[in-house]
């Protein structure tokens, strides 16, 4: 990797972890470490029903098993319904899965909100490229609670650093037309504020045999 290109990777990675900062130092609480894995959950898959369409998520049970269920949990219970995809850089990845995006009027809070608990890390074998979806974090690599990513492009940079539970199976042209959106500078000067909304209207978890 040319010195140039490894300088913007290591800036987007601290980005990641600078947008939880806030939360971070709060008070949260971890989840029980041993959160029980949905045996069920191999043959699960998430419908992410979006402003720009549906994009459909396997999921990797075996390398995050916590992760997995975390995640299926919160959508079940309809935590990420309303939300939106708050910050995203072409090439790199969209992200979502902040509760406080279901508020405009908090805008200046966007990349700050948690379920009120956090999980612990499960880094794996998986590399971050295109379609892969992983936690969002804070400096602490246990600060990871609902907000998510999904690469837009080779991220393999954040491997081992950051937990990937999943890869898209279904809707690559979502995930571009949404990388595609026009970004203008956020409250940090990142280029990575949409200046349109893009919803998450749904996240569903349904049996892989029902997709279409």
């Amino acid at each position: 990797m040319k010195p140039s290109m490894r300088l913007r990777a290591l800036a987007m990675a601290a980005g990641i972890a600078a947008t939880f900062t806030a939360f971070a130092g709060g008070t949260s609480t971890n989840a029980p470490a041993k959160s029980p894995m949905n045996n069920s959950s191999t043959n699960q898959v998430a419908l992410i029903n979006t402003t720009d369409g549906t994009m459909v998520i396997a999921f990797w049970p075996e390398a995050a098993p916590n992760t997995v269920a975390n995640f299926i949990k919160l959508a079940e219970q309809g935590f990420y319904d309303g939300t939106c995809f708050h910050r995203i850089i072409k090439g790199f990845m969209i992200q979502g899965g902040d509760p406080l995006t279901k508020d405009p009027s908090k805008k200046a809070a966007w990349g700050t909100g948690s379920p009120g608990y956090t999980i612990k890390a499960e880094f794996n074998n998986h590399s971050h490229q295109f379609g892969v979806i992983s936690m969002a974090r804070g400096p602490d690599p246990d600060s990871a609670g609902s907000q998510f990513f999904i690469c837009d492009g080779n991220a393999s940079f954040l491997d081992h650093q950051y937990t990937a539970f999943g890869h898209l199976i279904e809707g690559a042209d979502v995930l571009r037309k949404i990388a595609d959106t026009p970004v203008v500078p956020n409250s940090q000067g990142e280029n990575s504020s949409p200046v349109q909304r893009v919803g998450v209207i749904s996240i569903k978890i349904v049996s892989r045999d029902n997709v279409k």
